[in-house]
């Protein structure tokens, strides 16, 4: 697997979880489709699971709380030493908190919030879990993407909480895809992509990619199991890549990294 280095810059993604009704069922669909192994959960943390690949902590796996039940969903956390500043920031730009800032044992600690146009994310400070053990292998992290009906809006937004730059993809002629990509320093980090529609505030989210070692066979796997491709197998410059949902309705999308086809598009500058 690609090891992350020690630590992560603030604004790097360095963590992803999904929350499920069924935790039991989630194991077993993701278990299969990626090859994960899972912890035990400890009880103290409402039995959040831990996903491993190859031994390396890749993903978490959270049951419902009674009571404040939530649509299933991929959630990703950036990296940030100072949770306050980073919640001040995030109010001072026009979101709005889901999660004060709070410790999580020794573990690390955590908030959650929303950008102005309503896409969920998390922001993870480190303590013992240091975040993701491994990226850009099969059953890893490798991309997000924020879908937004109001790209101003989340230009603004994202590099005004976290220290990012953001650069436009140029369009071939005739085309029309509005596509930042935003870096931390010299790290690609993540791309802002707005639908030529406009989309729908439901569709407005952070989109995670994990690796597979082949679209194809992962996408059978995912009907065989009851989930529902949206779009794809499809081949790009980066990869094949498909859209998916598990059989509980969490959204994310699979990537081969290692088949690519055509020029990677350029930059503006």
């Amino acid at each position: 697997m690609a090891a992350r280095p020690e630590g992560f810059p603030e604004g790097v993604p360095c963590w992803a979880d999904v929350t499920l009704p069924d935790l039991a069922a989630g194991k077993a669909f993701y278990g299969e489709l990626f090859g994960w192994t899972f912890d035990e959960g400890a009880a103290e943390f409402g039995h959040y699971t831990q996903a491993f690949a190859d031994g390396a902590p890749v993903a978490g796996l959270a049951p419902e709380v009674p009571g404040q039940e939530v649509p299933p969903a991929w959630v990703l956390y950036f990296a940030s030493p100072d949770l306050e500043a980073t919640a001040t920031r995030i109010r001072e730009r026009g979101g709005q908190m889901l999660a004060e800032p709070m410790e999580v044992g020794d573990l690390g600690a955590m908030l959650l919030g929303w950008d102005p146009g309503g896409v969920l994310f998390g922001v993870w400070r480190p303590g013992r879990h240091r975040g993701f053990g491994a990226v850009d292998e099969p059953g890893a992290f490798v991309w997000c993407e924020v879908v937004t009906g109001d790209p101003a809006a989340t230009d603004a937004f994202f590099p005004g909480v976290f220290p990012l730059t953001g650069r436009r993809m140029e369009n071939d002629p005739g085309e029309e895809m509005d596509y930042v990509v935003w870096s931390a320093g010299d790290q690609m980090v993540g791309g802002r992509y707005a639908p030529s529609d406009g989309g729908t505030a439901a569709s407005h989210r952070i989109e995670v990619y994990y690796a597979v070692p082949d679209c194809d066979a992962a996408v059978e796997t995912v009907r065989r199991l009851g989930g529902t491709v949206h779009s794809g197998p499809v081949d790009s410059p980066f990869g094949r890549m498909a859209a998916i949902s598990d059989p509980q309705g969490a959204s994310l999308s699979l990537i081969d990294v290692s088949t690519t086809r055509g020029e990677p598009p350029r930059m503006e500058p």
